[in-house]
Order: C-alpha cells, then sequence, then structure tokens
C-alpha cells in the first residue's frame, strides 16, 4: 500500500503537492479550481458554484463538460490517489490531508498556548515559524469567494504578529522589541493590544518616560479619531504603571512533565483540539480504550508545564496528588492549600479504577484552586459537572504505518520499506487496530522476524508480542496486561456480554446483544466497544485485540459462534424476503451492513450445521445477484451445496435456481444453464407450497438465462410457464417479474409492439404492488425495446433515441433506489448505445469504457441484457470513473 499526503498551499498563489511533488497547475482556471475546493475545507462544492467560480458570466459553451475536463487533468496529476478528489452530490470535494492555512491556524494556538503557560523562547520560535508560512495573499485567485475565511485569517496573522513580540518580550528581550512594536504600531495604530505591548516593552527597558508617553499618544488618538476611550487592559496597565507595580517586571513559571525519546506521530488533530479545549475549559478527560496512547498524548500535550500524576498503582488519587507537588503530607486540606494560588495543570493518568474518588478530588480543587486546570486520562468518563470529553481512537492505517515505519527505522538503521514491506506493515496495522502500543510492540518484534512472518502472526489468536520496551510510559509490560486491565474492570455481567461479541465480524446493531442498552452502554463507557452515533441505527465494534482476547478468554467459544450463527439465520430470514417488495432498498441496506456477519455465519454453519448454511446461502442469492457480489456467493453456494446433499428440496432448489442469477451477471452462461437443469430435477414436480414457490421463480430465471442464450422462442415458452404456475399456485406477487422477462423474450423475437404492452401492464401492476426492483427491470425492458426499434431491420412502431434514453434513465433512477449495482451498470451500458444513436458519440464512448472497466472489476457481465454496442462507439478512449461520475454522465439528475 502506498500512503500519498496530499498538500495545498494557500497563503499566497495556490500551489499543489503530492508527497512533496508539486503538481502543474498551468494557467488561471486550473488555480481558480484548486483555490475554490480548498476554501470549501473539505466539504463539496457544487457544480454551479464552480462554473461560476471558474468563468463568470461568460462560461462556454458546454460548462459541464469543461469542468469535467478539469477536474479530470487535476486528478492525473494527483496520480493514483484518485480520492483526493472525489464527486460528491452535485460537485466535487478536495481531500486535502496538509492545508498550510490549517497548519498556520493550529500553530498559531499552539504558540498562544505556550505563552499563557509561560513557555516563552518556544511561543516565539512557534509564532515566527507560523508567520514564515505566509508568501502573499492568502487565496489570491478567488479573493471574493473566500472573503471571510481571508478575514479571519488576516486577523489571525494579525494577532500571531501581537503573541510573538508577547512571547519574545515574555522572554526578555523588551530592549529588542521596541523598534518592532513602534513599526507593528505605525502598521496597524487602532489595535491595542500592539500598544499595551509597546508600552509594557518600554517600562521593562527603563524607558518610564516613554512608555507614559506612549499611553498619552494611543489615548489621544483613540479619542479624536474614534472618540472612544482606551479600553480595560490599557486602563489597568496605565494604573499599574502609575503605581509602579512590581508584578509588570517579572513571568511566572510553571512545573514540567519529561517527555519520552521517541518520536510522537498521527496526533496532530489531537494536540490541536486539546489545546482549543484546555483553553475553554477547565476539566479534559482523554478517554479511550486501553494502548490508544492517551498518556503519551497528555505528556506531549503537558510537557514542562503540568504535574504529572500517575495513578495505575494507586489505592487513592489524594496521596499520588500530593506526591506529585513534592508535598510531605497527603491531606486534603495541604494539597488544596498547595494549588490554591499556584496558576498551573495537573495530568492524572489512567484514571479509570478510580473514576469516582478521582473526580470527587477534581471537583474540590477546582472550586478552590481558581487557577488551577485537570487534563485527565481513562478508559471511561469521570462523570463530574463541567467535565470535557477527547476521544482518543487507535491510529488509522496511514499514521499507523508511519509509526510502524518510524520505530522499525530506528532498530534497523538504513532499512525503507520496499513494496512487499508496504503490504505487509498496511496488513500489520489493520490487524492490530492502529493501538499504537500495539505497534510498538510489532516493531520491536521486527528485529526478531521478518515483515512477512510478524503479518502471519496476527491470525486468529491473540498476539504474542513481547514485553514493553524500558522508557516507555504505560504502566503496563505486556498487550495482554493492557487488554486484561480493561476487561478485568467489568462487572461480571458486563464481561460475559463482552466475551461473546467476539464472532461479529465489521461490527454489529444492538439486537445482537439482546437489545440490552444498558450494558452495552456501560462498554462503551469503559472504551471496550466502540459505538458509532453518526449512523442510525448506532454500530457496535470491538476493536481487533480485544476480539482476540475474547476469543481467547471466552469460557464457551463454541456456544458464542452458535449464537451468533443464530442471529445471522433471524436477519436473513427477516430481510431477505423483503428484497422483493415495497421495503427492498432497506433490505438491501440491512444485509450490505452485515455482509460480513452473514458470510461468517455461513462459513461456521459449513460444518456445524450444513444445512442451516445451505438455507441461508439460498436465501442470500438473491441479494448476491442484486449487490453485484459474484465471486463470494458463487464460493458459498457452492460449498453449501456439496455440503448438504439431502438438505430439503426447497432450500437446495432455491440455491441452484437463484445461484443461477448469480452465475448468469458473472458471465457464466452455461454453468447457470446447469445449475437450472439441476434445480428442474430437484424440484419438478413441486411437493409442497414452499417448492412451489421456487419452481415458479425458477421458471422466469430460465427465461433470463435463455435471453442471454438469444434462445428467444425458449425464454418466451418459460416466461409464461411462469406466469401461469405463480397464478395458480397463488403467488401472484411473483408476476410482475415473470410479466418483465416475457416482454425481454418478446423484444429477442422482433415483435416489439407486443413486447411494448406487456412490459408497460408489468410495469404497472408492479408499481401497484410497490415492487420497485420489478418496475425498474420493465422500464430496462422498454429501453431496450426502444433500442431495438432504432436498429435498422426491425420490426416495431419507430422510436426516438431519446425516448429509449428516457425508458433507461427512470430504470436508472430505479435501480439506483432499490441498491442494484448489476442492473445498474447495464442501464449504463445500454445508455451508452442510446447515446450514440441521438449523436452523443464522445461521451457514449466514454461512458462504456468506464462501465466496462468497472463491471470487470466486479466480475459482472453488464452486456448480457442488451444487445451488443456498435464497435462505432468505441472510440480511443481512457477513462475511469466511479459509479457516481458514469451516472452523471448518462443522467445528471440522479
Amino acid at each position: 500500500m502506498i500512503c500519498r499526503v496530499l498538500t495545498c498551499r494557500v497563503l499566497g498563489p495556490v500551489e499543489i503537492q503530492v508527497d512533496g511533488t508539486s503538481v502543474p497547475l498551468p494557467g488561471l482556471l486550473p488555480r481558480r479550481l484548486v483555490t475554490a475546493l480548498a476554501a470549501a475545507h473539505g466539504r463539496p462544492v457544487g457544480e454551479d458554484t464552480l462554473i461560476d467560480l471558474l468563468w463568470g458570466a461568460e462560461p462556454p459553451a458546454n460548462p459541464r463538460s469543461s469542468l469535467f475536463s478539469y477536474v479530470s487533468r487535476l486528478r492525473k496529476g494527483l496520480g493514483a490517489d484518485r480520492e483526493s478528489l472525489a464527486r460528491a452530490g452535485d460537485g466535487y470535494l478536495l481531500r486535502v490531508g496538509d492545508l498550510d492555512a490549517d497548519r498556520f491556524a493550529e500553530l498559531v494556538e499552539h504558540g498562544r498556548r505556550l505563552l499563557a503557560e509561560g513557555h516563552a523562547d518556544q511561543a516565539a520560535q512557534a509564532l515566527a515559524g507560523a508567520l514564515g508560512m505566509w508568501r502573499g495573499e492568502a487565496f489570491a485567485e478567488l479573493p471574493e469567494h473566500a472573503a471571510s475565511y481571508r478575514a479571519r485569517l488576516g486577523e489571525l496573522r494579525a494577532v500571531a504578529v501581537e503573541e510573538r513580540l508577547a512571547a519574545r518580550l515574555a522572554a526578555g528581550d523588551a530592549a529588542g522589541t521596541v523598534g518592532d512594536l513602534e513599526k507593528a504600531v505605525r502598521a496597524e495604530p487602532y489595535r491595542e493590544r500592539r500598544w499595551e505591548l509597546l508600552i509594557l516593552a518600554q517600562y521593562r527597558s527603563g524607558r518610564q518616560a516613554d512608555a507614559l508617553s506612549s499611553l498619552r499618544r494611543v489615548r489621544d488618538l483613540l479619542a479624536e479619531e474614534l472618540g472612544l476611550d482606551p479600553g480595560p487592559a490599557l486602563q489597568d496597565l496605565e494604573r499599574r504603571l502609575l503605581l509602579q507595580d512590581p508584578r509588570l517586571l517579572r513571568e511566572a513559571r510553571p512545573a514540567g512533565t519529561p517527555r519520552p525519546l521517541s518520536a510522537f506521530l498521527g496526533r496532530d488533530t489531537e494536540l490541536a483540539l486539546l489545546g482549543r479545549l484546555t483553553s475553554v475549559h477547565r476539566l479534559v478527560t482523554l478517554v479511550g480504550p486501553g494502548g490508544a496512547g492517551k498518556t503519551r498524548l497528555g505528556v506531549e500535550f503537558a510537557a514542562d508545564r503540568a504535574w504529572f500524576v500517575r495513578l495505575a498503582d494507586s489505592a487513592d488519587p489524594l496521596p499520588a496528588v500530593a506526591a506529585a507537588l513534592g508535598l510531605r503530607g497527603s491531606t486534603l486540606e495541604r494539597v488544596t492549600a498547595a494549588l490554591a494560588d499556584r496558576p498551573g495543570m495537573l495530568l492524572l493518568d489512567n484514571c479509570e479504577h478510580l473514576a469516582g474518588p478521582v473526580g470527587e478530588l477534581v471537583l474540590h480543587l477546582l472550586a478552590h484552586c481558581p487557577g488551577l486546570r485537570v487534563l485527565a486520562t481513562s478508559r471511561e468518563p469521570l462523570a463530574v459537572t463541567g467535565e470535557q470529553l477527547l476521544p482518543v481512537d487507535p491510529l488509522p492505517v496511514t499514521a499507523a504505518v508511519e509509526l510502524l515505519v518510524d520505530r522499525i527505522s530506528a532498530q534497523r538503521p538504513g532499512w525503507r520499506p520496499d513494496a512487499a514491506d508496504a503490504a505487509h506493515l498496511a496488513h500489520i496495522a489493520a490487524a492490530l487496530d492502529g493501538i499504537p502500543l500495539a505497534l510498538e510492540l510489532a516493531a520491536a518484534r521486527s528485529r526478531m522476524v521478518s515483515l512477512g512472518d510478524l503479518s502471519d502472526m496476527l491470525g486468529d489468536r491473540f498476539p504474542s508480542l513481547g514485553t514493553v520496551p524500558g522508557g516507555a510510559i504505560t504502566p503496563h509490560q505486556t498487550l495482554e496486561a493492557a487488554v486484561a486491565w480493561s476487561v478485568d474492570l467489568l462487572p461480571p455481567a458486563g464481561r460475559a456480554l463482552l466475551l461473546r461479541l467476539w464472532p461479529f465480524e465489521g461490527g454489529f446493531p444492538l439486537d445482537a446483544a439482546d437489545d440490552d442498552l444498558d450494558r452495552l452502554s456501560a462498554l462503551v463507557a469503559r472504551s471496550v466497544v466502540a459505538a458509532d452515533i453518526d449512523v442510525t441505527p448506532t454500530r457496535y465494534r470491538l476493536l481487533e485485540i480485544i476480539r482476540a482476547y475474547c476469543r481467547a478468554h471466552d469460557p464457551d467459544p463454541a456456544a458464542s459462534r452458535r449464537g451468533h450463527a443464530d442471529w445471522v439465520h433471524a436477519l436473513v430470514a427477516r430481510w431477505v424476503p423483503e428484497l422483493s417488495g415495497e421495503h427492498s432498498s432497506h433490505a438491501m441496506r440491512v444485509l450490505r451492513r452485515d455482509l460480513a456477519n452473514v458470510h461468517a455465519g455461513i462459513e461456521h454453519d459449513l460444518t456445524a450445521a450444513p444445512e442451516a448454511a445451505l438455507r441461508t446461502a439460498s436465501l442470500m442469492a438473491w441479494f448476491w445477484f442484486r449487490a453485484g457480489h459474484t465471486a463470494t456467493g458463487l464460493r458459498l453456494l457452492g460449498a453449501a451445496l456439496a455440503a448438504a446433499p439431502h438438505a430439503p428440496a426447497a432450500d437446495r432448489g432455491r440455491a441452484l435456481a437463484a445461484g443461477a442469477t448469480v452465475r448468469f451477471i458473472s458471465g457464466d452462461l452455461e454453468g447457470a444453464r446447469r445449475w437450472l437443469d439441476e434445480a428442474r430435477k430437484v424440484l419438478d414436480p413441486p411437493a409442497d407450497q414452499a417448492e412451489r414457490v421456487v419452481y415458479a421463480q425458477m421458471l422466469y430465471y430460465e427465461s433470463v438465462v435463455a435471453h442471454g442464450l438469444e434462445d428467444y422462442p425458449a425464454a418466451e415458452r418459460r416466461a409464461r410457464e411462469s406466469v401461469a404456475a405463480a397464478r395458480a399456485y397463488g403467488e401472484d406477487w411473483i408476476v410482475p417479474s415473470a410479466e418483465v422477462c416475457l416482454g425481454f423474450a418478446l423484444t429477442g423475437l422482433g415483435r416489439l409492439d407486443e413486447a411494448r404492452a406487456v412490459l408497460t401492464g408489468a410495469i404497472a401492476e408492479a408499481l401497484g404492488r410497490r415492487q420497485g426492483w420489478a418496475a425498474a427491470l420493465g422500464e430496462m425492458g422498454l429501453g431496450w425495446v426502444g433500442l431495438a426499434g432504432i436498429t435498422p431491420g426491425r420490426a416495431g412502431s419507430p422510436v426516438a433515441p431519446d425516448d429509449a434514453l428516457a425508458a433507461i434513465r427512470r430504470s436508472l433512477r430505479l435501480f439506483r433506489v432499490e441498491d442494484d449495482l448489476g442492473n445498474l451498470l447495464t442501464c449504463l451500458y445500454m445508455g451508452a448505445q442510446a447515446l450514440a444513436l441521438a449523436g452523443r458519440r464522445e461521451t457514449a464512448a466514454v461512458l462504456l469504457t468506464a462501465v466496462r472497466g468497472y463491471a470487470v472489476r466486479r466480475g459482472i457481465d453488464p452486456g448480457l441484457v442488451s444487445p451488443q454496442l456498435s464497435a462505432a462507439v468505441d472510440l480511443d478512449v481512457d477513462v475511469r470513473l466511479d459509479e457516481q461520475q458514469m451516472i452523471d454522465l448518462l443522467d445528471p439528475a440522479v
């Protein structure tokens, strides 16, 4: 895996780089495009807005095509990382890993925080670095579009100038700053902060008369030009000057906390956010799972300015705080008195086992010590008034790989990862869920084993990665000890629930935990289960290392696997039948969301309960067909059929018949016909109602495959038989789909007017039954009728290309709602032909090339339903589009 960093500079003429290499932006329009996208700060910018920004009142003849051309060129310049410039809604968004305007703001905030906490020299360096990032006017290419953003940056730049001078003054360079402050005052004479600093610098330089003169100057300026008196800060400074307050000549210095020696990586965002939170809130708690790096983040943030209190081995927080303060006694009164008039920060580390006592102590200290702030690290909140939480999540894969490379390089001088190493590093990072402690231990192991061996070690069992090296700040000696610390703190009921959740793959909903929200919430609060509350319904997930620990310590793993499989059976039985009705699209989303769990359940049942595996796989075949999961679906269907040769006929027949449709969309027509022949042997004649339902469906599946083989008479016979069987069996819900198949067969036979009538009736019946999928297939049939009618030598009423295109677009929209990838690609494939026949050959060629490439990557053949496209469409184009971009070419309204 190649980890690429996209850098954008807007503090001056716009520049963009990928991994440090500049991307050419020749001409004003490409620079405006990048500037507009960067100014959106990761949010989508609509096409209409971009067109207006690029061309104003004089757009080109086809502005959307021109915009797409500029986007394509920019993507090409970005190289392999196509996700950096992505389609989003009706526009585009630019995912920038490093925007200089953001770094400037973070660096200014960091400098101000350092200055506020007494680190004047470091603050001056940070603020000087921030100001050095400016190369000219911000967002120069689009000054009006980014006016508010420019104004904020301009104000922050002015503040940075002032804070840098304040830092130099605080560091003792009073005489040296006077001249620079005079220039700053002349540049912006109404900024009172600059006058305050100038007056203070003059006073500390022994120039008291000049300081008083400057006070008179600013009073006169504000009165004469603005009609105002000086603000409270200047008035207070004047009072203190006249009193010759000795505090004007000294600066307070806080205590310190040593940093570890290794590089601190991957937490720039959290550091910046922590700075903003602690500037507003007096109690901030870093919460997250064991090993996520809470302690290291806290130490890096509070280094040299906090009292570090380690609580992991403490039974009472008060003595530990007293020891950190250097007190001989540990009474609450003594600790309170020591902090009452001392501004500073307490860093309370590993509070989870003492959350109650720590919360009580913190509330007392904050109430009686007005200059005190508290930063805590814990696997669960302290749950007290005024607490501000900052979650410390595992590192994303890119940052996790960066940490691995840094730590391995420290132990193997001269080593640089090659392509094979990069793949192993990505797997290791993912398998360890981006947990820094686990990554550190894995890197230490790399001295003894290759990255390939290390990657193979991280399978189902808990990773044995050795002990923590000396000098680390974690209180745990092994990864297992860190996880055990979290699990052992749980109450018995919570621990029992956690230990049986490990079979779930890719997360789970609330009902997987028996709808026990209280117990599950407790697990989330203690950071052993993660909750994604940005989706509905909420998804829950165990980190991989916690899953592995639970697997290893589950007292009855077989029961947990059975419970998971039973949950899968219920899920599939509940939602697959909905795929034929009005809740079809919701059912697709539910099944797609838990597809990893369904597949894991089938894999378990293949050996533990083969007939259950076949039943689940047979039901899921319809989902695999619609979602385009051909390879996985066929593998599991084949395995289940082999494992359960004596399963009930309905299940076995369904697996063969519905599985034939999966073979069909993969392009394996002969394999599809063989499976249908086997299904007929199993089901003909059907013995009960369950078998009759499958038999009626099998008949129209046979029509579909016969159509693909261009055996249109057989396709007509099977479709009519399916309609008759469905009505005879009282399963009229099957009729619309069977009639659509009949319409396709009649089109293949050249009976276009009859086909149009059958399809129109099928669509009406499908919509009456709220069967959106069948209606979508019917609209696709009308599209093909239209294309066939345009083709020379075909009988039937004439059809305009736009009419065929309209039917295809209606089908596309319905299939998009139904979340049917295979048929959506077929619509796009047919749409390319319609565009070509309408004279839009270049757009047709681009769309056809993109659809073919996308379909090949998904193992789907979209040309089976529609006639072959004319070779005249195949222009020499080289394009790779995502799903939304292809849809935009055919139907921008979707």
